[in-house]
């Protein structure tokens, strides 16, 4: 049974730049998930700054959002008090507003695992005590 998964800056870095540690890893795990991957506009914008050293994998993004196998599954304008709370609650890590964004896709979309590269998921909670489930080379 295939998963289905809210996609992190990490593994589309990692999937798109042949160079990256986790390359083989995230091309590995995003064959075995359903598409589309959900994904948020403030992970767009920190994947397209990462790659910006790499024009063709900055068009393959564009890509995957065309064909529909990326999707921008998540509205800031609905969920701006959730995201805000969780960025303060979080203060300590600190909290990107792009990780905020994905914690609370994850709040929306009970059934998604969180595909990352980041350690701060095994950290955050969802509904302020749920444990984040997780697609990562580093889960315990």
């Amino acid at each position: 049974m295939t998963e289905r998964a809210i996609v992190d800056t990490g593994p589309l870095v990692a999937f798109l730049d042949r160079d990256e540690k986790h390359h083989a890893w995230t091309v590995e795990k995003i064959q075995r998930l359903e598409a589309p991957l959900l994904t948020c506009e403030p992970v767009l914008t920190e994947v397209m700054f990462l790659l910006g050293r790499v024009p063709a994998a900055q068009t393959a993004l564009f890509r995957l959002l065309e064909r529909g196998a990326l999707k921008i599954g998540f509205s800031m304008d609905k969920n701006l008090s959730e995201v805000h709370a969780l960025m303060r609650k979080y203060a300590d890590q600190p909290m990107s507003l792009a990780d905020a964004c994905v914690l609370r896709m994850a709040e929306l979309n009970e059934r998604h695992v969180v595909f990352t590269l980041d350690s701060d998921f095994q950290i955050y909670r969802k509904h302020g005590r749920e444990p984040v489930k997780l697609l990562s080379p580093r889960k315990k």
